[in-house]
């Protein structure tokens, strides 16, 4: 019998079963997006595929009445576990009005819910630190309880807005967690050739902050960092850097061919470690997880993606002459 791990972290089996239901269901939106893409329905996938365990994983160890998340664009299982719907990613995919993303405007995976305290983010990569900097001080400032969550690729820790913000954020002790995805790839550059460093998680010295690496495809093992960081933070102890190792299971995106530029073998081989298969193996040895409940959990999964999908696609494209809405005073 393998060790109950998810107890030790004083998670319940209930816990770890919405842990797992969250990550296949970005995993089905995700896959049903492509499919709507090959078939011309929407215009572009941006895709979670492969990380899906870092992200829930994370966003349960924090608090989702209090704490700020700052998603970078493939961060499905981020948003959903912190409330956002598939009905609503869907809308984003069909760029659709009531989108509540952007209304429409932006491309999919540019995720802000106001309700949700997800805060939206914006095309150029990483500018989303900086803000997730800004937030905690604010909070700090107005002595509040919260935590800042931001994400962003490995390839987006070469931006200086990554070195600025975790400067700020390590000078002022600000409660931010900044978790890189690290999934291999910066679109087709691979981890060898962006960075010289072993670890990401090495950078976090140069500012006086912990870094810890962690295996991304374990939910739990993630949950456990930034849970632990999480609660520094809210001691006034700063900020976390945390790495999580992962792969890209798809390529950067619905517009690019990674034939190019890597061996299909490595992928087939990576899929071997494919996050929803282990963390369901891991909680079919504890007892948690059988066939029966498997199978209905992903009946429901899939009526709810083809509800979503079928509610976006009939959905109103917003009207044209709201196009300069928000941009010019009213």
């Amino acid at each position: 019998m393998t060790e109950n791990r998810h107890h030790v972290l004083g998670l319940n089996d209930q816990d770890v079963l919405k842990m797992y239901e969250t990550m296949a269901m970005a995993r089905k939106i995700d896959e049903r997006m492509w499919l709507l893409n090959r078939a011309g329905k929407i215009p572009f996938v941006i895709s979670c595929q492969g990380q899906e365990a870092a992200q829930v994983g994370a966003a349960f160890a924090l608090d989702r009445n209090e704490d700020y998340v700052l998603p970078y664009y493939r961060d499905m299982g981020v948003v959903l576990t912190f409330g956002m719907t598939a009905k609503e990613l869907m809308l984003s995919g069909f760029a659709k009005a009531e989108d509540p993303n952007s209304g429409g405007r932006q491309m999919p995976g540019h995720f802000g819910q106001k309700k949700n305290r997800i805060v939206t983010g914006s095309s150029p990569v990483t500018t989303q630190v900086p803000h997730a900097v800004g937030i905690a001080l604010a909070g700090k400032m107005q002595k509040k309880n919260l935590v800042t969550f931001v994400t962003f690729g490995e390839g987006s820790s070469n931006q200086g807005d990554f070195h600025e913000g975790a400067n700020f954020a390590a000078v002022h002790k600000l409660p931010v967690i900044l978790m890189c995805e690290n999934n291999k790839y910066a679109i087709s550059v691979p981890y060898n050739k962006q960075v010289a460093c072993e670890k990401i998680s090495d950078r976090a010295i140069g500012y006086g902050m912990p870094g810890v690496t962690v295996d991304g495809n374990c939910p739990l093992e993630v949950y456990a960092a930034v849970k632990q960081a999480a609660d520094r933070g809210r001691r006034g102890e700063g900020p976390t850097l945390i790495e999580t190792i992962s792969y890209r299971l798809t390529p950067h995106s619905s517009d690019d061919d990674d034939r190019s530029y890597r061996e299909q073998d490595e992928v087939a081989e990576a899929k071997k470690n494919d996050p929803i298969k282990t963390f369901a193996n891991y909680l079919k040895e504890v007892g948690v997880l059988t066939d029966e409940i498997e199978n209905e959990m992903f009946a429901n999964i899939m009526k709810v993606v083809d509800e979503a999908t079928e509610y976006a696609e009939a959905a109103p494209y917003a009207v044209p002459e709201h196009a300069l809405k928000h941009v010019y005073a009213e």
